[in-house]
């Protein structure tokens, strides 16, 4: 065999020169594989079999987490605010263990690369004997180990040179994003809610002849069933335990039974595969997204970034054309056909003005694989030159005039294909429409307007907050689509109601209440949590065209996909109804065959049926949401969780659970009662050893409840009693009486204070005291007869 090569840039590059298509590079930490073959020209079906992309059903596909948000499906973690930690987007992969021993990509441009996979479940029977197979995976690790001690070395360099970046963009979050950041100080508060209020226009773009547009992800087809969606990505560690073979590839993947076997050679081949494999469905769900939108009047749609998982990333980057041309053609004869205009959101993180090397060349890549994406969709001339990139400038790094310096040069090296659909848009961190207006005018870039962003931020010594003065800008930002010949765009979103400081503000309402001042030919793209609903809640507000398209009542449950019903248990049938049912239908009906109900057809899924309910009103979105795959917690059952939600098949375990709790606390009470002759005694000694139990499991002391002890004082005992009991002590004494009480009677007795303890208790005391002696004595005497004969004493 040879020796085993590392594949270094520069050969990286060169390959790149020579046309040829990078597959997944291989790392170290993967045994030796046989020479690679580069990728067919067209897609070929995998012989690992097909795999379940649905994320609710297989674990190692997940939806993308910024999915929901409000604008671009960024592929990289933004900084937590209460960790100062910041990524700065797809740098080398450094590993480490999560908690299950799992190896994690921590510099993953996944956006789930935080979540850890479960752990492939071990063979019951392992020879202690070591195999082969065993020694080569022993190998591996002490290989996977040094990698790791390599890389982690790498990422503490790194770590210091950031460090040094006092770069207020890369401090805050996505300016899209819908997080509104830590609670404001309140003379902040103060001080914010003193400003200027906004002058906003008083008029309304009616009747409206523009588009409007959504990001990303339709809500409703999400949660259909199977769901329809483009947002599905996975971790590197995924892709990495998908070089190796299945342990039976004569069957389907399972995520329990049939997963990678590592023990076995490790193939790049194959772990492309796998990532194409998740491409292609997302590409896939693409056409059924548009005539969705096209039936229900919403013709502009903004594409996910995440369709494509990794496609920018240094290391696991690869190309769309080899495998995914037909399918984009597919669905861009979709688009040309009804008319639609698509266009796509990069990362925060893909920024031209960055002093450091390594950021411009993944922005790059980032929008090269845009380009690549939207150029294979082959759409007629107009709608290709309508679908734009559009992108922040990014941080700041201390100073502006220096940043647009290092954009001009860096732009002037990006290819034409880039330089036709590159967009800027101004932000709500650091860049204003005064800031990027000149530069766009300068350079003959088009410029998008977010109003959201404007009213955040903006120059106040040229314009005031709100709508009505940026109008005087708009000929000017006209002018820079009509020179590209490009139909304008602007973004459109409002501040949740309570907001009030700039960063609060910076949340998107779920749904707009209003237009913007723009024309009324303007395609405007809504910015909301909700998605498609935004959309149709301005619709509906404003009788837009399509706004009596769908349905405004939603029932509880949709007949537009094929949900599986509940399973009923299992009864066995009489010979009677055996013989009634081989009579009407010729044979016995079995189980499967009652259950089975009537089957939506795949092109109707999803569709809202023949009364076209696809409207959510608002607070009720989560009636047609379809309940998720719930994982067990290891450690046993949620106890909280069960008895608020007490079902049959949680009834031996919480039967379990209220065994445990009315134990008798053992011998530690019998050492530690003694000779305690009144109850005040007996509560303090009890919630000491419980404060002592809790104390040494690491939790809190809780405070005593009247329930917890439930005994009684001068209690005489019965024969039967003491011949139960055996012994004439306190503690017997007091679980023979726990046994005789009544389970639904509530004889707990409250705290006595030091005067009531000499004086014989309170009134309450001796009415419960009363009560016990009664049913001790074998008389019956009623309730309200005790109290009578208490309150006259």
């Amino acid at each position: 065999m040879h020796p085993k090569r590392k594949r270094s840039s520069k050969a990286a590059a060169t390959a790149h020169e020579n046309g040829v298509v990078p597959m997944l590079h291989e790392t170290p930490t993967l045994p030796p594989t046989s020479t690679i073959k580069p990728p067919a020209p067209k897609t070929q079906a995998s012989r690992r079999g097909k795999i379940e992309t649905n994320p609710d059903h297989n674990a190692d596909i997940m939806d993308g987490k910024t999915a929901l948000r409000a604008s671009p499906d960024a592929d990289e973690k933004g900084e937590s605010l209460e960790t100062g930690k910041v990524n700065r987007g797809p740098q080398t992969p450094a590993t480490t263990k999560g908690a299950n021993g799992n190896v994690k990509d921590e510099d993953s441009d996944s956006p789930l690369s935080d979540i850890e996979m479960p752990a492939p479940t071990p063979s019951k029977k392992q020879k202690k004997t070591p195999t082969k197979s065993s020694i080569a995976a022993k190998k591996g690790s002490d290989e996977i180990k040094a990698f790791k001690a390599e890389q982690a070395a790498k990422k503490a360099a790194e770590a210091k040179i950031k460090k040094e970046d006092d770069d207020e963009w890369d401090q805050r979050l996505d300016p899209d994003g819908d997080d509104a950041g830590p609670a404001e100080d309140v003379d902040v508060m103060k001080k914010e809610a003193a400003r200027p209020p906004p002058v906003n226009s008083g008029y309304l773009p009616l009747p409206w002849k523009g588009r409007l547009g959504y990001a990303c992800l339709n809500t409703y087809l999400r949660f259909s069933n199977p769901p329809v969606f483009t947002s599905r990505t996975c971790r590197i560690a995924s892709i990495l335990e998908h070089r190796h073979p299945l342990a039976d590839p004569s069957q389907p993947e399972h995520a329990t039974k049939n997963r990678p076997d590592k023990s076995q050679p490790a193939s790049i081949e194959r772990g492309q595969r796998y990532v194409e494999e998740l491409c292609l469905a997302n590409v896939r769900d693409l056409p059924k997204m548009f005539r969705w939108n096209d039936k229900y009047g919403i013709k502009f749609m903004r594409l996910s970034s995440e369709m494509f998982p990794f496609a920018s990333h240094a290391e696991y980057g690869y190309k769309l054309a080899p495998f995914a041309s037909e399918a984009l053609a597919e669905a861009g004869k979709v688009i040309a056909e009804l008319g639609h205009r698509v266009s796509t959101h990069p990362g925060q993180f893909t920024q031209f003005g960055s002093p450091r090397p390594e950021v411009i060349e993944n922005a790059v890549r980032d929008l090269e694989y845009h380009d690549e994406m939207l150029s294979l969709l082959k759409l007629p001339e107009q709608q290709d030159r309508d679908a734009v990139l559009i992108l922040h400038m990014g941080g700041t790094f201390g100073d502006k005039e220096a940043t647009l310096d290092r954009f001009r040069a860096n732009y002037k090296n990006l290819s034409e294909g880039i330089k036709r659909r590159l967009v800027l848009e101004n932000d709500d961190v650091s860049w204003s429409v005064h800031n990027l207006l000149p530069v766009c005018e300068e350079l003959n870039i088009a410029f998008c307007l977010d109003f959201h962003h404007h009213n955040i931020i903006f120059d106040p010594s040229q314009i005031r907050e709100g709508t009505h003065d940026i109008r005087t800008l708009f000929p000017r930002i006209k002018a820079t689509w009509d020179r590209k010949q490009i139909t304008p765009k602007m973004h459109y979103s409002e501040p949740c109601p309570e907001a009030i400081t700039g960063r609060q503000r910076r949340k998107h309402n779920p749904r707009p209440a209003t237009l913007p001042p723009c024309p009324n030919d303007m395609d405007l793209m809504i910015e909301a949590k909700d998605k498609e609903q935004a959309v149709f809640e301005l619709m509906r507000t404003f009788k837009l065209p399509g706004w009596d398209s769908f349905n405004n009542i939603i029932p509880y449950e949709r007949d537009d996909d094929n949900k599986p019903p509940p399973k009923k248990a299992k009864k066995k049938k009489t010979k009677k109804q055996i013989a009634a049912e081989i009579e009407e239908f010729g044979k016995e009906v079995s189980e499967e065959e009652e259950a089975v109900k009537e089957v939506v057809p795949e092109e109707e899924v999803g569709m809202g049926g023949k009364e076209n309910r696809v409207y959510w009103p608002v607070d009720m979105e989560e009636w047609l949401r379809f309940k998720k795959r719930e994982v067990k917690r290891k450690g046993g059952e949620d106890e909280d969780e069960m008895f608020k939600n007490p079902t049959p098949g949680n009834f031996e375990a919480r039967k379990r659970v209220v065994a445990r709790n009315r134990e008798p606390f053992g011998e530690e009470i019998k050492e530690s009662l003694g000779e305690a002759r009144c109850v005040a005694d007996v509560q303090s000694i009890l919630q000491k050893i419980r404060e002592e139990r809790t104390v040494a499991k690491g939790g809190e002391v809780e405070e005593n409840s009247p329930k917890d002890i439930k005994k009684g004082r001068g209690v005489k005992k019965t024969p039967a009693m003491k011949k139960k009991s055996g012994k004439n002590d306190p503690t017997s004494r007091v679980q023979s009486k726990l046994e005789e009480e009544d389970g639904n009677e509530d004889l707990s007795m409250p705290d006595l204070s030091e005067e009531e303890n000499i004086n014989g208790g309170s009134t309450a005391v001796k009415a419960t005291r009363a009560r016990q002696n009664a049913r001790a004595q074998g008389k019956r005497k009623s309730y309200a007869k005790v109290d009578a004969l208490t309150e006259e004493e």
